[in-house]
Parts: structure tokens; sequence; C-alpha cells
């Protein structure tokens, strides 16, 4: 019945092939339009999984305490000294440059500057203060010595002052939206609005800038990408190398070439259809498509080019071979689309919109490279000239010893050797961490302007850029009872004594310092007060700008400030939270995570943490049932699967070896692997499955496979690995990772194949 159907669907587009070529051209020039409007689009709502109940929290309370979308910009003094004219000229240029660029929340601009920016001390009558930098402030000696002064009553020294005195902080929290124009801020052009507005103004000799923040990272990250066009053109160019070399014609090193990229344009342009920019992480699934592209283009010139050889017209073979590899490269493609569309199961946007770049560029590969080549390879001439014998046979010779692996005594060795690198793999897999394994940001190298400024934050000030704030939800007016801020207190000194959190705040310590400066600056009375009259004394002092509290004090955070944002770390403060919080919560008193940019990765690293598993079982799920469909049989469908198995536990296996977390970035690259790993077995087997139905032997028809299909699952593997091996040499370190992980991949599942297959082939059909 299939048969039928393919050889109906075969002879009416041949019939026809010129309209449908025709019409294959004005959809890939209006495509091609549409793929030319497509921007650049990473927003920071992208990265989180909003559904998850931390970022439940986060968003409930955003308003109130901002976000984890935030700036810190460090204003440096490179002669060792803040104190002069020049640094405070410098420092208040860049609190009023960052104050007025589109997208920044205004009240929550922070810096020496800021009218919030207070000092409190002890005197004769009580308590006496005000602004930092007084309002008749002047640049000269003695205004410098007065705010000197006030710096060390105010105790921001770590926080917008540097602990050593050669820098100030300037902070701000981001909008989600232009308030001038209603539309989502463009974080990449808010980053080269920084790096221009900021950077290029005001750093000098003298004066050195530093900014960290999501949108800066996000910036750097895009500016890194656009290298990704030039990792494009030198895999194009080492594609066309390699096609000409295996199938040396040029006509045949064109034609995959020209339908793999007008698959790309494809995917590009039904991204601007769909209303979807194109994010800096899934930049390289073009690459990807064009990859996937090549690799069936090259099977189905593979088989013109035989069919020819053996006397056929260019027509004729054209069509023989789309009847052959209609199914087989449809059910690999297939299979590659459905094992995308699993990463749709992850609640983070950015992932989602990856698996759906994805799933439209294989999805159309099927019309571009398996209906578009051969009806164009159709209309031109081969050469027929044969190889040399000699070489033919050297050829064959191997493909022979090839075809050893499918019989009982070899395939016995190699399913040992599998096993026992499974085992290995499988331990050393197991100790593979979710989340970020590095200090700075995971996605630029460690020598990145952005990093460098990442650790010259860290290393000048107390408060470190990785911060989680647990949000204390009570009752209104909880502030003024003695049981709940001595509970949040309790709370705050147990966290304090974490491992990895290397400082905390909270409105409890603050009253605690207050109390202490009614009592003359006693340290003994540096305790919480029992009776409310005191407590709302102590409490009053703290203004709601503080971030430490709500307009009717029913939610207090606490902040913990920790050493670093890697997976090892945030696990042991998220499950001491989790812990405390379950021991001091009741109907009145709610610790919940969890907001600050270290709350969103703990949210992001539970999201991958718990899609892991769905997502491997969608995966292979998919593949199954694809290959069962196929094959009509359980025993192949677990030939093609074993081998994809086992190369998916030595990548994992790879990543520890090489730290490298199962972060966002990386989790995709895993069901990316399998589902084009497939085709190779898919493509053998497909060969291997109708000699065997024939009565052949298992040797004899593996090695027919490997004569018609061998060279061109070798060569795929190949040029598939050679490719993304470029993006060893990226500016962006997740590229790089991604490109260690698909070269090991794309090579490995290849001679998974060509050795793994043949031998669970002997295993399984052992009466042939």
């Amino acid at each position: 019945m299939l048969e039928k159907l393919v050889n109906g669907f075969e002879s009416h587009l041949f019939r026809n092939r010129k309209w449908v070529i025709i019409s294959f051209i004005f959809i890939t020039i209006f495509l091609g339009y549409q793929a030319s409007q497509l921007k650049m689009d990473a927003a920071f709502s992208k990265n989180i999984p909003l559904n998850h109940s931390y970022m439940q929290t986060y968003t409930k309370h955003q308003k109130d305490f901002g976000g984890a979308n935030s700036i810190m910009v460090a204003v440096e003094d490179t002669s060792g000294n803040i104190f002069n004219p020049e640094f405070f000229d410098a420092l208040k240029n860049v609190h009023d440059q960052l104050f007025f660029i589109p997208g920044v929340e205004r009240s929550q601009v922070k810096s020496l500057f800021s009218p919030s920016t207070r000092f409190t001390e002890v005197v004769e009558d009580g308590f006496a203060g005000g602004p930092v930098i007084p309002a008749d402030f002047s640049n000269d000696e003695y205004g410098l010595k007065v705010v000197r002064d006030n710096i060390e009553k105010a105790g921001i020294v770590g926080r917008l002052i540097g602990n050593d005195y050669t820098s100030a902080m300037v902070s701000a929290q981001l909008m989600e939206f232009d308030p001038q124009t209603g539309e989502a801020i463009d974080t990449i052009a808010f980053a080269n609005q920084l790096e221009q507005e900021l950077r290029g103004k005001f750093e000098t000799d003298k004066i050195k800038i530093h900014i960290i923040g999501f949108a800066k990272m996000a910036g750097d990250v895009a500016e890194g990408a656009k290298g990704v066009l030039l990792f494009f053109l030198i895999a194009i160019a080492i594609t066309a190398v390699m096609v000409y070399l295996f199938s040396k014609s040029i006509v045949l090193t064109i034609l995959p070439l020209m339908c793999s990229l007008v698959a790309v344009f494809w995917q590009l342009g039904l991204l601007t259809v769909i209303g979807f920019g194109l994010d800096p992480m899934s930049i390289l699934v073009p690459f990807l498509v064009f990859a996937i592209g090549v690799s069936h283009g090259v099977q189905m010139i593979n088989a013109v080019r035989r069919r020819v050889l053996d006397g056929q017209t260019t027509k004729a073979a054209s069509a023989s071979a789309f009847r052959s590899l209609l199914v087989p490269g449809g059910v690999a493609l297939l299979s590659d689309t459905v094992g995308f569309l699993t990463l749709l199961s992850i609640d983070i946007g950015i992932i989602r919109e990856l698996a759906i770049s994805a799933s439209l560029g294989v999805a159309v590969i099927i019309l571009t490279n398996l209906i578009l080549l051969p009806l164009v390879i159709s209309y031109f001439e081969l050469p027929t000239k044969q190889d040399n014998p000699q070489k033919r046979q050297q050829i064959e010779n191997i493909w022979r010893w090839l075809s050893k692996f499918a019989t009982p005594k070899y395939a016995v060795v190699v399913l040992v050797s599998t096993a026992i690198l499974y085992a290995v793999g499988f331990q050393q897999a197991s100790k593979m961490q979710i989340g970020d394994l590095q200090g700075g940001a995971p996605a630029l190298h460690q020598d990145s302007r952005y990093n460098q400024d990442t650790f010259f934050i860290t290393k000048h000030f107390s408060i470190t850029t990785d911060v989680m704030s647990v949000i204390v939800e009570a009752t209104p007016e909880a502030c003024t009872y003695h049981s709940v801020l001595s509970q949040i207190d309790q709370f705050e000194w147990m966290m304090a004594n974490t491992p990895g959190v290397e400082s905390t705040a909270s409105l409890a310590s603050i009253a605690k310092k207050v109390n202490a400066g009614f009592n003359e600056g006693n340290p003994k009375w540096e305790i919480l007060p029992r009776t409310t009259a005191s407590l709302v004394q102590a409490v009053g002092q703290v203004p709601t700008t503080s971030g430490l509290l709500n307009s009717n004090c029913s939610v207090m955070p606490v902040y913990l400030f920790l050493k670093d944002h890697k997976a090892e770390t945030i696990e042991v403060v998220v499950d001491k939270v989790k812990a405390v919080a379950a021991e001091l919560n009741s109907d009145t008193l709610q610790f919940k995570l969890a907001s600050g940019p270290v709350g969103v990765m703990a949210a992001t690293n539970e999201a991958v943490s718990e899609a892991q598993l769905p997502m491997m079982l969608y995966v292979y799920g998919a593949v199954f049932v694809l290959c069962l469909i196929s094959f009509k049989s359980l025993k192949a469908t677990i030939a093609v699967i074993i081998p994809l198995y086992v190369v998916s536990t030595l990548a994992q296996a790879l990543m520890t070896l090489l730290d490298i977390g199962l972060a966002v970035s990386t989790l995709p690259v895993i069901a990316l692997g399998v589902g084009i790993g497939v085709d190779y077995g898919i493509y053998i087997l497909s060969t291997m499955s109708n000699k065997l139905s024939n009565g052949m032997p298992v040797q004899q028809a593996y090695f027919e496979a490997l004569v018609e299909r061998g060279s061109a699952v070798i060569f795929t593997g190949l040029t598939l690995a050679i490719g993304v091996s470029t993006w060893f040499f990226s500016d962006l370190k997740f590229q790089m990772d991604m490109g260690i992980l698909l070269t090991f991949m794309f090579l490995v599942n290849m001679l998974g194949a060509i050795i793994i297959l043949p031998a669970l082939s002997a295993m399984f059909w052992r009466k042939k």
C-alpha cells in the first residue's frame, strides 16, 4: 500500500516537475523577503520559566521590590582613591545618563547621588541625618571630606562604595516595556546604548566603567553571535569541498547546497511569518538546518549518481532515487522534527522558540531535499564515467571488512565493549550537575569584557551580583509585631550561616541596628524591641524605598548575597531555605522562594532538571514509534535506538569531564544529537531490512547496504562534525560547548550506526 502511494506521488511530481519547481521558486522569494525582516530578540522574560512557583512569587512582588532584570555600573578610579573632583563628576554623569535612558525604572536608580541614599547618626538629642551628598555639595576638598564622613555613617561601604574606596556603584532596575511607546524594551538596543552612553562617553585613562546585568550580557552575546555568520560561511565552504570530493561533480555539489540554503531561507522566513524573532541562542539553528539538509541531500545525490552509473537516464535515476529515499528520509526527518518538538515540554520561552525554529527548519527539508532536489537534478546531464575499478575494489574491501561486525563472532566483542563503555559512561554521567559550573556569565568566555567586569565588582564590593531574595509574606502591619520580626531574624541568622552565603540583609537586622541607635549606639541594644511601640519606632526609620518592606508592611524580603551562582552553591542554599521555611512557616507567615538573579537561576535549574527525563522519554518515544511504523519490526527499531541511547549517555559523561553543566543552552543539544543521529541508522537499516526480508544473510545484507549507503553515511558524519568543530573558536562559550558536544555526537552516532547497529542485527537475526 505504502509503495503504491509513493509510486503514485512520484509519477505525479515528475509529470508536473516544471510547475512544482516554479512554485518552489515563488515560495522561496516570498520567504526570503520575510527572512530579511527578521530581527534579533532577547527579551528577559523568555529566559525564565514563568509558570514556576518561584517565578510566580517573583512576578507577584516585582512592582514593589524590583525584579532580576537589573543593571549594575561600577565606576572605577584607577588612581586608587575616589575622593577627587574628576571622579565625582564622572560618577554624577553616569548616574544622570543612566537615569534618562529609556527603559530604566527611574525610581530604582541608586548611587551616592540618589536622594534616598542617606546617612543616620546618633547625637545627643537622638538621631540626625540627611542625604549622603548634601544639597549644597561642592566638588572641592571640604565637600569631599563631608561626603566621606557621611559615607562611613551611612554604612554603604561594600554596597554603593567599593571596600577599598577605588570605585562606586550605580544600579538600576529595568522595565519590561518602554513607557513612551508601550512596546517591549529592545534588550540588545538597550545594551548598545549602555555601551555608547556610558562607557563610550565617560571612560578615560583614569576612569573605568564596568557594566553587568542581563541586558548587557544579552547585548554581548548578540555581538558575539554576529560571528556565527562567519562560521556559517566557513561551514558552507568546507561542505562544498567535501561534497565535491564525494560526488566528483560540480552540479552534484551545487544542487544539494542550494536546496539546503533554500531550507534555511524558508525556516527564517517562517519565523517572521509566525511573529518570532531570532534569539542569540537560536541563531545556531540555521546552521543545523543547513547541515541536516546537506546530510539528506548527499544521500539523494549518492542514490542518483549510482543509478546513472548503472546506465539509467538522469530523470529515471532521479525518480528511482526519490522512490527509494522518500520513506526512510521522511521517517528520519519526521523523527528529527518530533524530537525537536519535545523541547516544547520545557517551560522556558527561549527553549520553546528554539524547538519551534528547529522543527520548522527540519520539516521544510522534507520538501527541499527529498522533493525539490531530485526534481532539479532530473534536468541535468550527469557524468557516466565509472570510478577506477581498482579504487572501487579498495572501497569494497573496506565494506567487506566492516561487514564482519554483522557476524556473531565479531558482534559479541562489539556488544560487550559497548556494554562496558556504556557502564563507564553511565557512572560518569550520573555526576552531571544542573546549572552553571563557572563563575560569571556562562554564555561568555571567562576572559570576556562582561565577565571581567563581573569579577571586578565581585572582588571590590561586599554585595555580590549573585543575589537571591526570599519573600516573607505576612498580614498587614506585621512588621510591628515582635513575633514576626523575630522569626525573620531567626531565618536570616540560619541562612547567614549557610555555606555559600556571603552576607544577608532584612528589615529585622536593620531594625536591630536602629534600636541600638536609639540607645546611644550601645551594641547591647542591637536587639529587636519586644514592645510594639518601640518596634514601630525602629521600623519607622526604614523607608519603603529601601526594598526591605512594602507600603503596608505585609511583605518583607530577606536578601541573600551568595559567593557565586554555581549549581552546587544554588542547590545548597535553596535546600536550606526550604528546610528552614518548613520549620518557620505558619498560617500568618510564609517564607517563599524566590526573587533576584539567583532566584531566577534556581527556578531555571529546577525547570531544566524536571524537564530532563520527560524530554528524553519523549524524544526516544517519538523515534521508537516512527521507526516501528517504518520498519514494522520491533527488533529493527531496537537496533536503531540502542546506539543512540549509548551515545547520549556518553555525551552526558563528556559534559561532566569538560565541566559543562546541564543548562538552558546545553539541554537542547541532547535532543538535537538524538534527532540528527537517528538518520544514519534509518538509512542503513532501511536498506538492510529490504534485503533481509528477501532471505539474504545478515552479513551480506549489511555489506550491500554499505555499498549503497555507506559512503554517504560516513561522509555526512565527517562533514557535519568538521562543520560544527569550527565553533571551537567562537567568542561565545555556549556555542563552543555546543560545538564540542555536537561534534562528538555526530561522529560517535555515525560510528554507532556502522559498528553497533550491525552487531545488534547479527544477534537479532541469528538464523540468517
